[in-house]
């Protein structure tokens, strides 16, 4: 098809289904976070469905360490799925992956709904619901990972449309979260409102991709991936005939998120270029020019998940009990987080500083460590070591404030100024790259979370 017959986008609808893809791949990781206060309430309660959605369960009654888990259970499968992504994106059909992923997810949100009229010992619901969050969010890094390919061939628009419907997916979360509260129904009954949301927002994400191969313009550049993907095949085999050389360089699914200034309408001109290349490019020198970019990834999200949720979700209002008091932790600490880490990825549409070269990155990655003590000395009850030194409601929202724009700007700032750092046929290399970093400091807060708990 010649590219002035390329097919128009009529009404909008493969934008608007990839956002709500965006927006279901983040629902399981946001809805289980958010709800934190009802899972440690059931968990504390000699009577399990004494669980509450807004009132913290903090100190003593905390015996299961239950936020820093989730954090960790979480962040783990998309660890490991990163490092595994060259046998499973190879071996399993993408129409297999997604819709299996999709209904899976579904499933287990459908389980968590059902628990919450099942009356259970705190130990085996525990169980019941790591176990939830460990598969749910390993089907969901294949689901995000199988997504993002899809987007490698399509226009960049639509990869920012689902990284956007990904960053509302937190807000969505905790707006349906104070719903729930707010809605005057008994506890079992917001809770199990809360927990059907998720499972529609699911139902929506199955029906947009059923939709995408009925639509003339996703069926355009999903046979353009399709034809990729035979002609990378072909290509593979004959370097194989021809020289014994193995390069063990994946195919990265997620190099969308660091792609998304190249238009697919460059690609011919890119081929071009690609046979005076001598080689797939090399891991070790890919890795020593974004290394510092990398570094600063890994920092930044390491000091998030060390404090968020683990020891954010601990703090409660210092004012007396009543509603702020009831509704401070799932405002002040997740709908707060999440508008202001989207309104911080978004101000780099605008403006990308510092630049690469400059020392000033690095260290403002490195001062977000202060965060860490500034949020264990905010109001937690019923600690045993630190003091309680910023009492007041207004320390931690200033605190939150500053961490969470900081958060999503440094993250789409050190993502958006690795792939200038490279080569353009090395682009793909340094997605594989800062993805597995991106993961590792997630998993390295997760891990970090339990240290800093155990030290209030």
């Amino acid at each position: 098809m010649a590219r002035g017959d390329t097919p128009q986008d009529s009404y909008h609808l493969v934008g608007i289904s990839f956002f709500i893809l965006g927006l279901g791949t983040l629902l399981p990781w946001n809805f289980f976070i958010t709800a934190i206060p009802y899972f440690q309430g059931r968990l504390a309660e000699a009577n399990s469905t004494a669980g509450t959605l807004g009132t913290n369960h903090t100190g003593p009654a905390d015996t299961f360490n239950f936020n820093n888990w989730v954090t960790l259970l979480s962040q783990l499968p998309l660890l490991i799925f990163t490092l595994l992504n060259s046998f499973l994106y190879q071996c399993i059909p993408e129409t297999v992956r997604i819709l299996g992923s999709l209904l899976v997810i579904l499933l287990l949100f459908a389980l968590t709904a059902a628990l919450v009229k099942v009356d259970m010992s705190p130990g085996p619901f525990f169980a019941i619901t790591m176990a939830s969050v460990w598969f749910i969010n390993s089907f969901g890094a294949v689901l995000q990972g199988s997504l993002f390919g899809q987007l490698g061939t399509m226009p960049s628009t639509y990869s920012t449309l689902f990284l956007s419907g990904q960053g509302l997916a937190g807000i969505f979360a905790a707006l349906a979260m104070l719903m729930s509260m707010a809605s005057g129904m008994d506890v079992q009954t917001s809770a199990l409102g809360y927990f059907i949301t998720p499972c529609v927002g699911i139902l929506m994400s199955i029906m947009c991709y059923l939709s995408l191969p009925h639509l003339e313009f996703a069926r355009y550049y999903l046979a353009k991936q399709s034809s990729q993907a035979q002609d990378q095949e072909l290509d593979t085999k004959a370097e194989l005939l021809q020289s014994d050389e193995k390069n063990g360089i994946p195919n990265s699914p997620q190099k969308a998120v660091l792609t998304l200034d190249l238009d697919p309408e460059k690609e011919p001109e890119l081929e071009r270029e690609e046979p005076q290349e001598p080689g797939k490019p090399s891991v070790f020198i890919v890795f020593q020019k974004i290394w510092l970019m990398a570094l600063c990834l890994v920092l930044v999200f390491t000091v998030t998940l060390s404090v968020f949720p683990a020891i954010t979700a601990m703090v409660t209002s210092s004012t007396s009990p009543g509603k702020w008091s009831q509704f401070f932790n799932p405002i002040c600490c997740f709908l707060l987080f999440n508008i202001m880490d989207w309104l911080g990825r978004s101000l780099t549409s605008y403006f990308l500083w510092p630049d690469q070269d400059s020392r000033l990155l690095p260290l403002l990655a490195c001062l977000r460590v202060l965060f860490i003590p500034l949020f264990m000395l905010c109001h937690v009850p019923e600690r045993s070591r630190l003091p309680i030194l910023f009492p007041q409601d207004a320390y931690f929202i200033t605190f939150m404030l500053v961490f969470a724009v900081s958060n999503g700007y440094l993250v789409s700032l050190t993502m958006c100024l690795a792939p200038r750092r490279v080569l353009p046929h090395e682009r793909e290399v340094a997605g594989a790259l800062m993805t597995f970093f991106l993961a590792l400091g997630l998993s390295c807060g997760a891990s970090l979370s339990f240290l800093f708990k155990a030290l209030l």
